[in-house]
């Protein structure tokens, strides 16, 4: 299936498509499916890696998962575009050689397939998340609005009621575009409205229109462990009460080898990076110079710059939003985390980055009005002509403003492919910053007859320690390295043949050590052992993180 990544796939396509990369590259990528969705549907993770240098979980690995938001389709795209990229300039690419070659790539290009089904269906139901029914299992709606495509045009779009009261009016030079009414009220003459999201109106009492919590108003992004609470919208019944995030932490645990993580999401075109609930000050300085050590090569490759969220993008710092994903990876198993929020429709019509709390308060009359004039030039579905419509509970309206969903949340088709395409390479970039282990030294001493002492230098040659951050140091989250000697007939004579090393720094240390480095990424192990010379013996050094690796040392006079 041709893919050029200037579309949406449904679920089949997109499945499709993958099997394909996979039937091409079979040295080079494996599919599987890691769990199922709340209505059935395979969970696919595609992995990465050369196969001739290593099995996927021999090696340091990078995980990415896109799309845990069903509106959120850029996501996908992107995902699918690093599989791409990483297939087709593997051999030609000395970055993405290398990174395939020593490193794991796993990729979910979609964690949420139900909600994107609704989302992209012919006739669209708007959902931003999961599709269960919550918090009222019997799917139980209250009074009020139901978001739905209520004329079947197969968009979701806005509905505009004309009132006196209403608190939107037309812009004094643009009369399709709706702006709020100023403080001292609308112009005399001028008509007002009331807007609301395209949907119906359940038990519909002439006079109120509620907007509840839909029915399927989970928020998968807000169910995973870490800063899980009641009081954060959309958080499920627990912690991994739903099966989507529910299988994915279980994927992402049983893959200790992972050393990065980060989530594509819509929109801002920003790098977030946690914390979520805590300022910078208290989290380990050191890493928090990571990140934006990472964040120059991503702002460099991306145009996106880099925020804390709870620094830059919480509008009320006691109202968190927590039970994210970048933090758990963070907080629970001490990998730097990400979110990416891809495109800023803002910035592309205005050459100025929206607010960091433009999801609050939303875009000015001036960033509103050249949206719309930018739509009118490079993307005339972003934006609808109103036209009237008899709504089945209120009578005569008009549909139309901002098509959200390709506007907005999402950009154009047309500039898919050049958005998302530079995010491939940040991710081959933090891969290549990941912890790797090699035995650089390795020789055997004669101590007298059949006695030899058989030593194995081991060397961090990454970037990253071993245990990749400052917090899964102090909390012991990581497994030290394991060190072995094994070869028949040989015994070991001082100790037991497995040892451990501990863990060892990686290069960002050296940024510390004003030119005195000393050899913080350097272990040396040891064994005496009593074997014929000529005998061959194998080492074999192993990290949960910085992979494993093994030489062969003959007991000979070296």
């Amino acid at each position: 299936m041709d893919y050029g990544f200037d579309r949406y796939l449904r679920y089949d396509e997109l499945v499709a498509w993958l099997h394909e990369v996979a039937d091409e590259h079979p040295d080079l990528v494996t599919l599987e499916s890691y769990g199922k969705s709340y209505e059935g549907r395979d969970l696919v993770l595609v992995t990465v890696t050369d196969s001739s240098t290593g099995a996927h979980d021999t090696k340091p690995a990078h995980w990415v998962d896109a799309s845990i938001h069903a509106v959120e389709l850029t996501a996908t795209v992107a995902a699918c575009h690093l599989v791409h990229r990483l297939v087709t300039a593997f051999g030609t690419d000395d970055a993405v050689t290398r990174a395939l070659r020593t490193r794991t790539f796993y990729v979910v290009p979609r964690v949420n397939p139900d909600g994107a089904e609704w989302v992209l269906a012919d006739r669209p139901r708007f959902r931003r998340s999961s599709v269960r029914h919550w918090p009222w299992r019997d799917g139980h709606r209250w009074p009020g609005l139901q978001n739905e495509d209520v004329d079947g045009d197969g968009r979701i779009l806005q509905m505009r009621i004309a009132d006196p009261s209403g608190g939107w009016m037309a812009h004094r030079d643009e009369p399709r575009l709706m702006v709020p009414v100023p403080p001292e009220g609308a112009p005399e003459g001028v008509m007002t409205y009331r807007t609301m999201r395209e949907g119906f109106v359940a038990d519909y009492d002439g006079f109120t229109i509620d907007t509840p919590r839909p029915v399927e108003g989970l928020d998968l992004n807000r169910n995973f462990p870490a800063g899980w609470g009641t009081s954060v919208p959309g958080s499920g019944d627990h912690p991994l009460s739903e099966p989507e995030v529910d299988a994915l932490v279980r994927a992402i645990v049983a893959r200790p080898n992972i050393c990065g993580y980060n989530a594509y999401h819509t929109s801002g075109a920003v790098l977030l990076r946690p914390s979520s609930t805590r300022a910078d000050k208290k989290l380990a300085p050191m890493d928090v110079w990571v990140w934006k050590q990472l964040a120059e090569r991503g702002t460099a490759l991306t145009g996106y710059p880099q925020h804390s969220v709870y620094e830059d993008f919480t509008w009320d710092p006691s109202q968190t939003m927590s039970g994210a994903a970048d933090d758990w990876a963070y907080e629970h198993l001490g990998v730097y985390g990400w979110t990416t929020e891809f495109w800023d429709i803002v910035h592309a019509a205005t050459g100025v980055k929206q607010s960091t709390h433009f999801w609050y308060t939303g875009p000015s009359d001036a960033e509103a009005l050249a949206v719309l004039r930018w739509c009118d030039e490079h993307n005339p579905d972003g934006y609808v002509e109103w036209y009237a419509f008899d709504h089945p509970q209120l009578g005569a309206i008009e549909i139309g403003g901002w098509n959200d969903l390709h506007s907005w949340t999402n950009p154009p088709v047309s500039l898919l492919r050049d958005e998302v395409a530079p995010h491939a390479d940040f991710a081959v970039h933090q891969a290549l910053c990941s912890p790797l282990l090699e035995i650089v030294h390795c020789r055997a001493v004669r101590l007298g007859g059949d006695t030899w002492r058989v030593e194995a230098g081991v060397a961090n040659v990454g970037w990253l320690p071993t245990d990749v951050s400052a917090l899964a140091r102090k909390e012991h989250i990581v497994k030290p390295i394991t060190v072995e000697i094994s070869g028949e007939p040989v015994e070991v004579l001082d100790g037991p043949a497995r040892r451990k090393l501990g863990q060892l720094s990686g290069r960002s240390a050296l940024r510390f050590t004003d030119g005195n480095d000393g050899t913080p990424d350097r272990a040396l192990a040891s064994w005496v052992v009593r074997g014929e010379p000529g005998l061959v013996v194998v080492v074999n050094a192993a990290h949960e993180r910085a992979g494993s690796v093994s030489v062969q040392c003959s007991l000979s006079q070296t």
